[in-house]
């Protein structure tokens, strides 16, 4: 397939992956926490969350950004019907995704034992249930298919991987090698031995992305380089946020600076990890734009050059979304 054909799914249906524009690539649209949809307490009014969205999503586009990634997987507030009302209102191409992770946020009937001996789901039946969602549309419980996903994203257990873990790794991994759609992990304790376990499954590492490397945790191991000198991309997810187990922006845009050195501005991707609506659980409140209005002009103070910025904003995240 040659680069003018490639295309991405998105909410809306095919989109030429040169169409794009700038791209955040690991956030969250609405955010829920499962079991939240069913407290008392919580509300779920949509058209204030619509609007809500909207607002966070033409300020997106009036910074330059083109297109947001929800990467939040099957069950944490995917709204398929939403997402494409969304992108049809602010003309931001929305890119939703399949998989589950971590262990500890599956529903019971993906932890129960149904096999004698009791054993964790395997591998197999999670690529089954990821793919369909890319091959046959998005489900929409009880009622229907949508639009296909664009990305498979998985979790890993922040403690250490767990033998679930193992089989949402194995399972999403199967279903980007059958599908040609990417892979996105969100590391728990060991990014380079996590992403050892997907490249087991013979995935191409061009075709993964590592999230969360900007935890202290992992820049102090040096996992980015790690990761990118295995071949996949390395995101650095976390820009705006500064707390006690992430960098500063300073730092990202130092750590960026030394992977461009290094010969690595083709592997590194940059988002905010932002939450637009969260519904059980705190929200992530920094603007989608972050990147470009904040972290960019800190990589060009580093010497990151223009050629970077763009190859790290708009190539990257083109490449690694089209199907192959």
């Amino acid at each position: 397939m040659s680069e003018s054909s490639k295309v991405v799914h998105t909410v809306l249906g095919p989109v030429p992956a040169g169409e794009l524009g700038v791209v955040s690539v690991h956030e969250a649209l609405l955010s829920v926490l499962p079991g939240a949809e069913h407290a008392f307490d919580i509300t779920f009014d949509r058209s204030a969350i619509f609007e809500t969205l909207a607002a966070k999503l033409r300020d997106f586009r009036a910074c330059g950004g083109g297109t947001i990634v929800d990467s939040t997987g099957m069950f944490h507030g995917r709204d398929v019907r939403l997402y494409e009302a969304l992108s049809r209102a602010t003309g931001v191409h929305l890119v939703a995704s399949t998989g589950q992770g971590p262990e500890e946020l599956l529903g019971g009937y993906f932890l129960t034992p149904q096999t004698n001996p009791p054993t964790p789901w395997p591998a197999e039946r999670f690529a089954d249930l990821f793919t369909k969602e890319i091959t046959e549309g998005m489900a929409v419980p009880r009622v229907e298919r949508r639009g296909p996903a664009g990305l498979v994203a998985t979790a890993v257990t922040r403690g250490g991987m767990t033998a679930t873990d193992e089989s949402l790794l194995r399972g999403a991994a199967r279903t980007a090698l059958a599908t040609g759609a990417a892979l996105s992990v969100r590391y728990g304790a060991d990014p380079v031995g996590e992403l050892g376990v997907v490249l087991d499954e013979q995935l191409p590492p061009g075709r993964v992305v590592v999230g969360g490397l900007d935890r202290k945790d992992a820049v102090a191991a040096g996992a980015p380089a790690k990761v990118a000198a295995m071949g996949a991309h390395l995101a650095l997810d976390h820009a705006g946020t500064e707390d006690a187990a992430h960098v500063t922006d300073a730092e990202r845009a130092r750590l960026v600076a030394e992977l461009v050195a290094a010969g690595h501005a083709d592997r590194i991707l940059l988002s905010t990890g932002a939450t637009g609506v969260a519904k059980g659980h705190p929200a992530t409140d920094t603007p989608y734009g972050h990147v470009l209005t904040v972290l960019v002009p800190l990589l060009k103070e580093q010497g990151v050059g223009d050629d970077d910025v763009r190859r790290i904003l708009v190539a990257n995240p083109r490449d690694l979304l089209a199907l192959r």
